[in-house]
This record gives structure tokens, C-alpha cells and sequence, in this order.
């Protein structure tokens, strides 16, 4: 029974504390903002300024957005400061640890986020003041501050970027608030897939200004990132030195294929396209051109020389050799010095023509034995004289023979007469000898003249290939130093290299 009594006891007094425990908070609240002034400084001195710290909670960069300039953040401004007006006894308020009072209740430092962008400019949430017995107030508004940034995009992809959050009270000077830094807070911080988070340090300054002489402290985070960039270089930068190499391709393709120039103006459009890409990531600025900007405008010029030597080479390969021949100094220069530089030979140099030997018979034919002499007062169509022939004394008749008289099984007629009828033969037969001269003597002509054609066609080829062999030289050299020179020049290429590619 006495149990009993002991434990209906110990619950009523647990009731009755729970009850004075809230009586007590009531009370205190109705005591502590009896009196209050909430545009009233909580100072026990007038002439003493109100120390009020100010910390930043990094949780997340939401966007940096390189067009407009502005930094997106996800962050919550801690403030403290001590409220000598609401301080009490805890022996008088038994229980009463804290107490919550609204913003809009009690004196707030009118701390504002001076380079913001956002339309109410003031984008904080405000929440509850959290105070302590001994007058410490914390004051902890979260929000989604958007602030201006200058995105110096002249290193982009590789470049890092620092946004300034600048911190200050609106209508106090630093007599009457002294606005004190803590170190930023990034131990809650969300990782952005675009962007590594450097560090944030702050600085604490003091600005005056020429229409007064107190002086007006700020707060100033810097949010250092480095961007990140094994996105842009698989979707831009691997690209455009691909195409790169396809417009070296553009040397090593045949003339006679016909497909060079298309060749060169596919990669040039190519190239176009990525760049219009960069512009529409870029903002509008002509303080710095991005790096990637001026990798880009290297290649475009190397495509763009490629296409006009292109047109040049086509038009030595496909030169009319009644254009003329090819000019001495192009010899030299083209046909000799190139040619030795590079290590070419003309095709056919190495081959020896065939020596052509004729070989007489031993024992010749009648016709052989005809001797040429020229008929005087007869010329051809074109004026070039014509030769008769007369015959050579046969050994077998004698010309002081008899007439009768016979060699072997032959008779020998008088050479009188045999002369007479030789000649008259030889007058018939000579206007078609004639034409056939004319005839051997034009396709002769012509065939040499085919050759000369030939001969001067593949000097002008041969220089057409000297020029697209020097280019691809002299090319591939220029886009791998303008690859290596532009992208290597970034001051944390070789960070992000070894980072985000790694």
C-alpha cells in the first residue's frame, strides 16, 4: 500500500515540474519582451560597437553560369552576436535552457549578400534566432544565393574560376557593428560534377568611403573551382584534333580521284560546326578569347590553307602542256631542292632506256642495191626535192659486154635502154613515195610532239606531288606545335590532365 502512495506521489510531482518548466518559459518570454525595442541596438553602451561574427556553410554549387555570370550556391549564413537584453537567470527560470524567438521579434543584424543577383535580392529563409541564457544569439538562415561572377573564360576548358560572396551590413558602419570573420564551413559539401571545389577562403575588409569617415567593414568568401574538363575534351577537344588529322588526309588523297577539295570543305564545315558550339557555351565578351576558342581558329586556318593548296595542286596536276613549260625557277625550286629535301625521285628516273640495234642482212635485195640521186627540176607538194635512182652495174653483166650476149641465163640488154625504162619506172613510183614521206614525216611529228606533251604533263605532276608532300610536312608540324603550344599553355593543364582523365 505504502508502494502504492509513493509511486502516485513521484507522478504528480513529475506533473507539476513539467508544468512549472513551461510556466517558467511563458513567463520568461512575456519578461524578456516586455521592454523590447527590436530597432534598438542590443548594446549596454551606445558608443561601443556590437561585435557580430558572421561563418559560411558551403553545401553545394549548383550552376556557374558562364553566359550571364552568375553563381548559383546552395549555403547557410551563420550569425552571432550577443543580445544583452535577453539575458536571464537560470536559477529564476528552472529548466529554461534556450528560447526561439522569430526574426521579425528581436533586433537582426541586416546582413546582405552585397553582389547578389537574385530578384528579392535577399534570398535567405528566415528562420528562428536560437538564445541562450547568457544573451548568445544564433541566427542561421539557409538559402539559395545567386551572386554575380566575372568568368574569365580565357583558359576554358582548363581554366579555374573564383567567385567572390561579399557579406556586409546595409545600414551600419563599423562603429556601430563590427562584423567579424570565421573560417568558411565545407564539411557538408555536395560535389559537383562539373566543378571541383578548390577551397573558400575569406578576408575581412574595411572600405571608406569619401562622403564619410567611419569605416564600413565587409565579409568576402572567394569559392575557388576548377572545372572539370574530361567532359569538354571527349566531346570537343578529342573531336577537333580528329578532324584535324582528316585534313591532313587531305595531301595523302590522289588528284585524279576528284574527291580533295570535297574532302577539305567537309572538314572545314565540320570545324565550324564544334565552333559555333564553343560560342553558344561562351558569353559574350571580347575581354579574352578561350583557349579552346583559339585551338579551334588554329585548326580552321590549317584547313583553310589546306583547301587553297589543294586548288593549287590540282591545278599543276591537270596543267595544259600547251599552257607551256614549267618555269626554270620552279625547277629549282620545286624539282630540286623539295625533291632532295624530302627524299623524292621522279617516277621513271632509275630506268635505263633500251639501246635499239639494227642488224643488215648479208646478202641484200635488188631494191637495196638502187642508189639515190636527185632529179633536177622536180619537187614534191611541199617543196622538198625529189630523189631518183639509178641502178648500180651488175656484176654479172659488164657494161662493155655485147648486147647480145647473156650472164649466166639472164641477157644483158644495152644500159641505154635499161636506163630508160629504170627511170621511167622509178618517175611513176616517185609521187606515191612522196606521199608516204609526208605521211611517216607527220605521224613522226606528232608523236614527238605527244612525247613533249607527256614530258611536260609529268613534270607539272610530279611538281603537284612535291607540293602535296611538302604540305603534309609541313602541315603535321604545324597542327601538332599548335596542339601542344595552345593546351599545354593552360596553367593546370597538366593537373587536369592527371586528374579527370586518369
Amino acid at each position: 500500500m505504502c508502494w502504492i502512495w509513493a509511486n502516485l506521489w513521484w507522478s504528480l510531482t513529475s506533473l507539476v515540474k513539467v508544468s512549472q518548466q513551461g510556466e517558467n518559459q511563458r513567463r520568461l518570454y512575456r519578461e524578456l519582451l516586455r521592454n523590447y525595442n527590436r530597432l534598438e541596438r542590443p548594446v549596454m553602451n551606445d558608443s561601443q560597437p556590437l561585435i557580430v561574427e558572421l561563418q559560411l556553410s558551403l553545401l553545394q554549387i549548383i550552376d556557374v553560369d558562364e553566359k550571364n555570370q552568375v553563381l548559383i550556391t546552395n549555403a547557410w549564413l551563420q550569425l552571432y552576436w550577443i543580445d544583452v537584453y535577453l539575458s536571464w537567470d537560470q536559477s529564476a527560470y528552472p529548466g529554461v535552457q534556450n528560447l526561439r524567438f522569430p526574426a521579425d521579434q528581436i533586433w537582426v543584424p541586416d546582413i546582405l549578400l552585397y553582389n547578389s543577383a537574385d530578384e528579392r535580392f535577399d534570398a535567405t529563409f528566415h528562420t528562428n534566432v536560437l538564445v541562450n541564457y547568457s544573451g548568445a544569439c544564433q541566427y542561421i538562415p539557409p538559402g539559395i544565393l545567386k551572386s554575380t561572377c566575372y568568368i574569365d573564360v580565357r583558359w576554358f576548358p582548363f581554366d579555374v574560376q573564383k567567385c567572390d560572396l561579399k557579406f556586409g551590413s546595409w545600414t551600419h558602419n563599423g562603429w556601430l557593428l563590427d562584423l567579424q570573420m570565421l573560417d568558411a564551413d565545407v564539411s557538408n559539401y555536395i560535389s559537383n560534377g562539373e566543378w571541383d571545389l578548390v577551397g573558400v577562403p575569406g578576408k575581412r575588409n574595411e572600405r571608406y568611403y569619401e562622403c564619410c569617415k567611419e569605416p564600413y567593414p565587409d565579409v568576402t568568401y572567394t569559392v575557388t573551382m576548377r572545372r572539370r574538363t574530361l567532359y569538354y575534351g571527349l566531346n570537343l577537344l578529342i573531336p577537333c584534333v580528329l578532324i584535324s588529322g582528316l585534313a591532313l588526309l587531305v595531301f595523302l588523297l590522289p588528284a585524279d580521284s576528284g574527291e580533295k577539295i570535297s574532302l577539305g570543305i567537309t572538314v572545314l564545315l565540320s570545324l565550324t560546326v564544334f565552333m559555333l558550339l564553343v560560342a553558344e557555351i561562351m558569353p559574350a565578351t571580347s575581354d579574352s578569347v578561350p583557349l579552346i576558342a583559339q585551338y579551334f581558329a588554329s585548326i580552321m586556318v590549317i584547313v583553310g590553307l589546306s583547301v587553297v593548296v589543294t586548288v593549287l595542286v590540282l591545278q599543276f596536276h591537270h596543267h595544259d602542256p600547251q599552257a607551256g613549260k614549267m618555269p626554270r625557277w620552279y625547277k629549282l625550286l620545286l624539282l630540286c631542292l623539295c625533291c632532295q629535301f624530302l627524299r623524292m625521285k621522279k617516277p621513271g628516273e632509275n630506268i635505263r632506256p633500251l639501246s635499239c640495234k639494227y642488224s643488215y642482212p648479208k646478202h641484200r635485195s635488188s631494191i637495196s642495191s638502187v642508189e639515190m640521186n636527185v632529179l633536177p627540176g622536180y619537187q614534191s607538194s611541199n617543196g622538198n626535192v625529189i630523189y631518183s635512182y639509178h641502178a648500180v652495174e651488175n656484176p654479172c653483166c659488164p657494161q662493155n659486154s655485147d648486147s647480145g650476149g647473156k650472164c649466166g641465163k639472164v641477157a644483158c640488154s644495152s644500159p641505154e635502154d635499161t636506163e630508160l625504162v629504170q627511170n621511167k619506172a622509178l618517175m611513176e613510183t616517185i609521187p606515191v613515195i612522196v606521199k608516204i614521206l609526208e605521211e611517216v614525216q607527220f605521224i613522226a611529228m606528232r608523236f614527238r610532239k605527244q612525247d613533249e606533251g607527256e614530258e611536260i604533263c609529268s613534270e607539272w605532276k610530279f611538281a603537284a606531288a612535291v607540293i602535296d608532300r611538302l604540305c603534309l610536312v609541313a602541315f603535321s608540324l604545324f597542327a601538332i606545335i599548335c596542339t601542344f603550344t595552345i593546351l599545354m599553355s593552360a596553367p593546370n593543364f597538366i593537373e587536369a590532365v592527371s586528374k579527370d582523365f586518369a
